[in-house]
């Protein structure tokens, strides 16, 4: 006969792993949707989450890369931008040389700042200003525009915008993101189709 206890613990942990799996396939669902607005390919897609992990792995590894910096890689049809800040600007140039040799990175967009890195209240500031943007960017109104197509980094108030888009949505875009209020400046990395 099973003790009480184990009995708790085994209904806690059937109940642990069902919330596991809610989250997997509300999260399988949220990709989904992703997918199938975003003008990449599947593979494209893979192979810019690949070379963010490699990224990351190869920039942990360097000792001088995890003093005083905050490096954030973020890859959109394997052109890659790189935020965030670092102590000096020999810093700044072997992070960009060590992103640059990951396998299938096209090109790096190096905006890594000099200096302190960003404070637990300017990240918030950031998420927030994210999260107004991609909200205003729901309300363009152009044919065939889909604002899940746009990529959006935030990053002490400089927002970084990518994706493939028109000419005409890039402009619409950047026109919306640039009147709202805290963004410091806009910053088109996006490819034109």
């Amino acid at each position: 006969m099973l003790k009480p206890a184990w009995i708790s613990l085994a209904i806690l942990t059937v109940i642990l792993l069902l919330q596991g799996c809610a989250a997997l396939v509300v999260g399988g669902a949220a990709t989904t949707a992703v997918v199938a607005h975003d003008r990449r390919t599947t593979g494209i897609m893979v192979e810019d989450q690949s070379i963010e992990l490699k990224s990351y792995d190869r920039l942990g590894k360097d000792t001088q890369m995890k003093q005083d910096s905050k490096i954030n890689v973020t890859s959109y049809n394997k052109v890659v931008l790189m935020t965030g800040q670092v102590p000096t600007e020999a810093v700044r140039r072997k992070a960009e040389q060590i992103v640059s040799q990951v396998e299938q990175v096209r090109r790096v967009v190096n905006e890594l700042e000099i200096g302190s890195t960003a404070s637990f209240g300017e990240h918030s500031r950031d998420v927030a200003l994210t999260a107004e943007v991609k909200l205003r960017l729901t309300k363009i109104d152009l044919p065939d525009f889909d604002s899940l197509r746009v990529k959006v980094v935030t990053e002490r108030g400089t927002v970084f915008l990518m994706g493939l888009l028109t000419k005409e949505e890039a402009h619409a875009v950047t026109e919306v993101v640039r009147y709202i209020s805290g963004v410091r400046r806009v910053v088109k990395v996006f490819e034109y189709i």
